[in-house]
């Protein structure tokens, strides 16, 4: 493949890196001197515009599957994934328009577009040295993310903690993988597949199992790799949260599912009830578990709504954890769904408290008071974006959860065995519904006679909540406006 075929290949990417180095350029050279308001409108603007390309180059190239030098894969499922995140990102770039945090728009809306291209390259990698690179790509942008609030202290500390546990995380995964190559003398996940048939689970297979597990548990802020998520997500801009929250859930998710079932394929075991045999099935089983538990119990207490979301992401990563239980193609399908209309309602959220933050100085549940009367679209919006978190029909959430528990217990003795962990997810949802319907009760019920008379929202902020609500009614309504696409990705991609 010569290097005209391989920029085709990866033209999104391309697109999306020129995109972030154009908001640099602009913004650095001729809009230091206008009004931040406008900065991030005219950098926004170009960011979105710069993801449509992008959106438009992946669906006019070719659907068929190209694989470079075993490294990387094309694929119409993985070009379905990128599109999603794309979709992500544009929204998480709109509700940053409204920030007041920093007056480095270029720089800020930079890392936002380079950790989309990280997240791009991840849903590709089919190498295990290429998903530690996009990997560190996509975190090193986060990290500077979460602590780009320099008038917030709490921010560098959230930075700092994320950091940490990051460097911690990846030493954790490197070294599984590195076991991985030792074990089976190759870095591609097939490969590994085939060098690991009929092995049996050797003691360095099990250690590097759980090292990878422990690496990406850190991503995806499952229990008890978690601890870092709170104060993150409390810390960071707004935005910079909802896009932890969001697109790299679906990136990780993504990769996580390919390499357990790909390159760890014929190690599962069972966590069916009764009837655990070893394996990487049992690991993720009880990390799901108590993810599901714990985040939607401690999400209980919580005074800080982001704090609440963040706890309930924690408990969504034990849903979607679940979802790996499945271990067949279906997985595919209920796992991007999930993640992609859990992470639209999630942004929506955080930019509903933005603007609360904006207005009221903080998130606490209090300043929700009486939102309904002062800005009752965005207050619409809400309860849209919490209700489907919460998985109420016929809201996109519901049929999130569907799908996924339909794709755990699908016929078999041994999917009918998981029972208990989808019985466990149930009874999770059920708890989650009520600190949910305690931000709506802020916002509807209690009387709002000692908060401010109205709150600042523009017709823009408005308008792009109410999209996105729009959105998860519709993907809630008719499912298969996604659902249908990656059905004929997965058949495709084979």
């Amino acid at each position: 493949m010569n290097y005209l075929e391989l920029l085709k290949l990866f033209a999104p990417e391309t697109i999306v890196v020129v995109t972030a180095l154009v908001v640099l350029a602009v913004d650095l050279t001729s809009m230091r001197e206008l009004e931040t308001r406008l900065r991030f409108s005219i950098g926004g603007m170009i960011a979105s515009v710069g993801c449509a390309a992008a959106i438009l180059g992946i669906l006019v190239i070719p659907e068929r599957a190209n694989t470079v030098g075993g490294m990387m894969a094309v694929s119409p499922l993985t070009q379905h994934v990128k599109i999603c995140l794309l979709a992500l990102t544009v929204f998480t770039v709109l509700i940053s328009i409204e920030a007041k945090f920093t007056s480095h728009v270029g720089e800020y809306l930079g890392l936002i577009l380079l950790a989309t291209v990280g997240m791009m390259f991840l849903v590709s990698a089919q190498d295990v040295l290429m998903v530690f690179v996009s990997l560190e790509l996509t975190s090193l942008s986060l990290y500077t993310l979460t602590a780009f609030n320099k008038r917030n202290i709490k921010s560098a500390e959230a930075a700092l903690k994320y950091f940490l546990f990051g460097g911690m995380a990846a030493a954790f995964m490197l070294f599984g993988l590195s076991l991985i190559y030792g074990l089976t003398g190759s870095t591609n996940l097939h490969a590994i597949a085939t060098a690991l048939a009929g092995k049996g689970l050797d003691p360095l297979l099990v250690v590097a199992i759980v090292m990878t597990v422990i690496g990406f548990g850190f991503k995806v802020a499952a229990v008890p790799f978690h601890l870092w998520a709170p104060d993150a997500y409390e810390g960071a801009p707004t935005p910079s949260a909802a896009f932890i929250a969001s697109g790299s859930k679906l990136a990780s998710f993504f990769i996580f599912a390919k390499i357990m079932m790909i390159g760890f394929a014929g190690a599962e075991g069972s966590a069916a009830f009764r009837s655990f045999v070893a394996g990487w099935t049992p690991v993720i089983a009880a990390v799901a578990a108590l993810s599901m538990i714990l985040g939607n119990l401690a999400a209980i207490v919580q005074r800080s709504v982001k704090r609440l979301l963040a706890y309930s992401a924690i408990a969504h990563a034990g849903y979607m954890l679940l979802g790996l239980m499945a271990n067949s193609s279906e997985i595919y399908l209920s796992l991007i769904y999930y993640a992609t209309t859990y992470g639209l309602a999630t942004i929506g959220a955080f930019g509903v408290v933005a603007l609360v933050e904006n207005s009221m100085g903080d998130d606490k549940l209090s300043s929700f008071v009486g939102f309904s009367k002062r800005a009752p679209v965005a207050a619409f919006a809400m309860m849209i974006f919490l209700l489907s978190l919460a998985g109420i029909p016929p809201l996109a959430g519901f049929f999130g959860k569907f799908f996924l528990f339909a794709a755990v217990l699908k016929p078999g003795a041994s999917s009918l065995g998981l029972l208990w962990l989808v019985v466990l997810a149930i009874a999770t949802s059920a708890v989650s519904f009520y600190y949910y319907l305690k931000v709506l009760k802020q916002i509807y019920v209690v009387n709002g006679t000692d908060r401010k008379d109205a709150t600042n929202v523009s017709w823009f902020a408005q308008v792009v909540l109410l999209v996105m609500a729009i959105l998860v009614i519709l993907l809630g309504c008719f499912p298969n406006l996604l659902v249908g696409g990656l059905q004929a990705c997965l058949a495709s991609s084979g």
